[in-house]
């Protein structure tokens, strides 16, 4: 009986939610950026630095900003969790300027296992409704892994699931997590992949799924995908078993070049740390959490605590995430000028960091691409 309430007060808000949100989801799948160009002629962001190396590999893309004349304030806030009303959460001042600024760059944030409070990261998805999390995977030109030629992207549903934070016991020793699916979330989230692929030229979209196990669940989700795939018949669109797709993948990630996969929560978690495994790792895979009134784009690495402070930090994944902000702000001639700057230090090998083979520092890295700006 506890289970059955808990589900239904929960499922209630979801679906107010999901159907509040019905309208943008048919009418305007990309969120708008909102910000406006202050007196000084620059926008302002707000930048959470983070955990462990987050403040370095902030303060590595801030010099790179600076050096490449980005039209960016910077706005810091700290979002280490606080207690109100007897609830654990992010201090309203943080709350305030990401509303504000419709646009925010996050280092990596620490999440106690098993204790502690929830994920921030969670709660930073739940507050501003992050429904998407868009995870490029694109091979790096003169940084050698085993493939050479990935180039695919994974769009994640990114508010429920098994991701939902529905968990409860039931008697000792026993506890129960809900999965939670909605059509309107997952039609949210397909719309946007879907208008994803045809903005950036990628012809297929690939729904990625275990619906032959969870039948309504997963059913739902790719009922909703199969519905707005009707809607773009320039777009071709199929559907793969989670784990079918996680061996073809890694035996050959060729056939998943310039496709979108859309999937929903844990899937996308999984897949797409798989797929930053083929081209390096997470420290050169950027990330973006889309919603309607906010963005928030994020390395997606963790903090790192043992080599904090030590000048050791790779900044890439945070740096490469910034130039989806660029390009999410239509700031692309900065974005490209930054990229092409980064993407050959890497590729050059003379000053990168050790994990990725080299020793330079994080200072010395960023130099490197601060030269190869004016280059």
């Amino acid at each position: 009986m506890l289970a059955s309430r808990n589900l239904s007060s929960f499922a209630r808000g979801a679906l107010k939610t999901s159907q509040a949100a019905r309208t943008f989801a048919s009418a305007a799948p990309t969120a708008a950026f909102a910000g406006k160009k202050g007196a000084n002629g620059k926008y302002t962001v707000t930048l959470i630095p983070g955990d462990g190396i987050g403040p370095e590999i902030s303060q590595s893309v801030k010099e790179i900003y600076s050096a490449a004349n980005v039209p960016i304030e910077w706005e810091e806030v700290d979002v280490t969790p606080i207690l109100k009303g007897g609830k654990t959460v992010i201090p309203d001042a943080a709350i305030s300027s990401v509303k504000k600024n419709t646009v925010a760059l996050k280092g990596p944030l620490a999440t106690p296992i098993g204790k502690g409070h929830v994920s921030l990261n969670l709660t930073l998805r739940r507050t501003f409704n992050l429904f998407a999390n868009v995870r490029p995977c694109v091979s790096i030109k003169g940084f050698k892994t085993p493939y050479d030629d990935v180039n695919t992207v994974l769009i994640r549903e990114n508010t429920e699931g098994e991701y939902s934070g529905i968990e409860h016991e039931i008697v000792d020793g026993v506890v129960q997590s809900i999965k939670l699916i909605t059509w309107d979330a997952s039609e949210r989230v397909a719309r946007y992949a879907f208008h994803y692929a045809q903005s950036t030229g990628r012809n297929r979209v690939t729904a990625v799924h275990k619906a032959n196990i969870m039948k309504m669940s997963d059913g739902m989700f790719l009922s909703a995908c199969r519905q707005v795939a009707k809607d773009f018949p320039g777009i071709q669109y199929d559907e793969d078993l989670l784990d079918r797709v996680c061996l073809q993948i890694v035996q050959n990630p060729r056939p998943y070049s310039d496709r979108v996969m859309v999937m929903p929560n844990l899937y996308g978690d999984i897949l797409s740390d798989m797929c930053a495994g083929l081209i390096g790792g997470l420290g050169l895979t950027p990330s973006g959490n889309i919603g309607r009134d906010a963005s928030i784009f994020e390395a997606v690495h963790g903090s790192a605590p043992d080599i904090a402070g030590k000048g050791l930090a790779n900044p890439t994944a945070l740096l490469l995430s910034s130039l989806m902000m660029l390009r999410h702000m239509n700031l692309n001639e900065y974005a490209n000028k930054i990229e092409k700057a980064a993407l050959t230090t890497i590729a050059d090998g003379k000053s990168i960091t050790g994990d990725l083979g080299g020793k330079a520092s994080t200072k010395e890295y960023t130099s490197s691409i601060i030269e190869k700006l004016s280059a």
